[in-house]
């Protein structure tokens, strides 16, 4: 960076600012401010449930749920994952490249929030945070299942403004029917977003899409 260059600042929790270098250290840049706004967070909020992949599709599939504007992340410990993350180590490794994944295509895309990437769940846990979205009321879960009998447009017009989404993504082989079937208990919706199968890096990036126009987000 040189001095007399724009530069677009962002603290991640929504205060946005833009500036010129005035002065450029060894590590260190000053800049003034020119302009600076605080954006409202998307509304309905949008947390993905995503199984874990292996290799570096899972990082893929943070970096384009981030990119597509994902609220935050849960990284879910399915019964077909072919990934798994231990409590140690290596465990922490992994879940510290998706934390640096959603990070750096945070800055990509110029977003405001910065979406958290929380500690692993199971499917009980996840099953809990179903029914709590349920009994409030507020909330909608929605498992995205190539089998489903009900698309994406339809559930959503029959609950309008939703304050919340939970939207899970299994892994390359499936939400297992054991797991549909606890999730479903809890609340969660099995839909569908059309006739192609998606793979587990990419299906969360789809459905963003189709929820940024289907609900007052985009």
């Amino acid at each position: 960076m040189r001095v007399g260059e724009t530069v677009l600042l962002g603290d991640g929790r929504g205060w946005r600012a833009d500036g010129q270098v005035i002065g450029v250290g060894r590590d260190s840049l000053t800049v003034r401010l020119r302009h600076r706004a605080l954006v409202p967070r998307p509304n309905p909020t949008v947390t993905l449930a995503q199984a874990l992949v292996k290799g570096e599709r899972g990082e893929l599939a943070v970096e384009l749920a981030t990119e597509a504007g994902v609220d935050a992340v849960l990284p879910w410990r399915a019964a077909r994952c072919v990934a798994r993350w231990d409590d140690g180590a290596r465990g922490e490794r992994a879940l510290g490249r998706w934390r640096a994944t959603a990070l750096a295509a945070a800055k990509q895309s110029r977003r405001a929030w910065l979406p958290e990437v929380g500690d692993p769940v199971d499917t009980r846990a996840l099953a809990g945070r179903c029914a709590a979205l349920s009994a409030g009321g507020a909330g909608l879960a929605l498992v995205l299942h190539e089998a489903a009998a009900d698309p994406l447009a339809p559930l959503l017009a029959a609950h309008p403004a939703p304050a919340e989404l939970l939207l899970v993504v299994g892994p390359e082989g499936g939400v297992s029917d054991e797991e549909l079937a606890e999730l479903t208990a809890a609340g969660a919706h099995p839909v569908r977003l059309g006739p192609e199968v998606l793979r587990a890096s990419t299906a969360a990036a789809v459905a963003l899409g189709a929820l940024g126009v289907l609900t007052t987000r985009w």
